[in-house]
């Protein structure tokens, strides 16, 4: 195989964005764009390169966490994308094989396009410019093409009336024979309306040495560029789309598809029916035959197969829930794991807790994980019962087969098997409750003056 190095440009400001954060750092299904691009780059088995701002180091900071081995460059002044490619020289100049240029605000560029690219170059194209026709080609370079050939590539800015009526346009993604870029890029001229070095001008440059310049078709959904607010929500309903497509053709059953959103790394199981509503944040994995009924939240976490979550339940921080497992409606569960079996079917928080296997957790109860300071931690054995509205405040230990009352505050711990109380005695007062009533009609009148 052919080695491929991708040159990923995030150097723009993303002014229109309206947002301290960088562009390419706003997310889609959860994961920052430029991720989205180093993801697929990497899957085609490319070595990294990107082209920052000054002042990015948040970006700088998103790609090492994403890709440790990329190399990192910026671009001071903005002079344009044959500019931008030519800040990354020391890692096109090492480059054995073919070179891609991609852009860190295009998030669903798919892995079958970049294929498709280094194909043409493996099959004798020292160039490859990837086109789309979208519905308004206005703003957009057009490719102008003879006998199934690029010979230019005409800004918009730049084009002639005539030029314009062409239909085909630039997404900017190009390819190259590593040898082919390196002849290119450095004889880019200025000489345009804006006084940029445009790379497009390197499929004329190629054309005039009489090499080979081809173009695929992409979808143009596929290359939506996150530059506003309206395209990231463009971006995102696309990115929604094929991942509950996706889901469905892998054997889920979602209920009402468009009202169920997911994560980029959302992993679900055959036969998971999924009810409306329901918002997957990052880190969720999910085994067979689980149902997650309407209105759930739940990310970071894993679920065991045969579960049933919901409706309206909260799942979050790293919780592991294992088989047969039941959360009802309610039901909060934060950094926990919940052993097979186990049921809180109702109105609970479950925070920092180890929960055993066949245990039931009654309505209202909470673990007490936090006093201000620090969180500790609840254990709650095998097969026992806590009674409803129980608050147990850790760091506590509940045995195997322990029950605890309804309505304890639980603060020490309890052996295996014992009946813990931990409430104050009830007083019952014969007659009473006329004279409560007429204090209180009492102090009503009172305000009332």
């Amino acid at each position: 195989m052919t080695d491929l190095l991708s040159i990923i440009l995030a150097a723009g400001e993303g002014t229109r964005m309206k947002s301290a954060l960088p562009k390419v750092l706003h997310p889609v299904g959860g994961l920052p764009v430029v991720s989205h691009v180093l993801r697929t780059a990497k899957a085609a088995g490319s070595t990294i390169a990107v082209v920052v701002g000054p002042n990015h180091e948040a970006v700088e900071a998103a790609v090492t966490r994403f890709e440790a081995s990329a190399h990192i460059s910026k671009q001071v002044d903005r002079l344009g994308t044959g500019h931008a490619v030519q800040q990354a020289r020391a890692a096109y100049e090492a480059a054995q094989g073919h070179v891609l240029v991609l852009y860190a605000d295009n998030p669903l560029i798919t892995g079958e396009t970049i294929a498709r690219i280094v194909e043409k170059l493996d099959g004798g194209a020292d160039m490859v410019v990837v086109g789309f026709r979208p519905e308004n080609p206005t703003g957009y370079g057009r490719l102008l093409t003879k006998d199934g050939q690029i010979f230019a590539i005409r800004e918009h800015k730049d084009a002639t009336e005539e030029e314009r009526q062409i239909g085909l346009c630039n997404s900017g993604i190009m390819g190259f024979r590593g040898e082919v870029l390196r002849s290119v890029i450095d004889r880019i001229e200025n000489k345009n309306a804006k006084g940029e070095y445009y790379l497009t001008d390197a499929v004329e440059l190629a054309a005039g040495d009489a090499r080979r310049v081809d173009f695929i078709e992409a979808d143009a959904a596929e290359l939506v560029g996150v530059d506003n607010r309206l395209k990231l929500a463009e971006a995102e309903a696309t990115f929604q789309e094929f991942k509950r497509n996706e889901a469905m053709e892998n054997g889920v059953t979602l209920r009402d598809p468009k009202s169920v959103w997911f994560s980029w790394d959302t992993e679900l199981g055959r036969d998971v029916t999924v009810f409306p509503n329901v918002v997957f944040g990052p880190g969720v994995k999910i085994a067979d035959n689980v149902e997650i009924r309407a209105f759930c939240d739940i990310e970071d976490v894993v679920i065991g197969e045969g579960s049933s979550i919901g409706p309206f339940a909260r799942i979050r921080g790293g919780a592991e829930l294992g088989r047969d497992v039941h959360l009802g409606n309610f039901v909060e569960v934060k950094k926990s794991k919940i052993g097979d079996g186990t049921k809180a079917g109702h109105l609970s928080y479950l925070g920092d807790a180890e929960i055993g296997t066949k245990t039931n957790i009654g309505a209202g109860t909470i673990t007490c994980n936090y006093d201000g300071v620090n969180k500790d931690k609840t254990i709650i054995g095998d097969n026992a019962f806590i009674g409803s509205n129980a608050s147990l405040v850790a760091p506590v230990t509940i045995g195997n087969g322990a029950y605890t009352a309804s309505g304890s505050v639980i603060t020490e711990d309890v052996p295996d098997d014992a009946l813990a109380f931990g409430r104050a005695s009830q007083v019952n007062k014969p007659g009473y409750a006329p004279k409560l009533r007429e204090r209180a009609l009492a102090k009503k009148a009172a305000k009332g003056k």
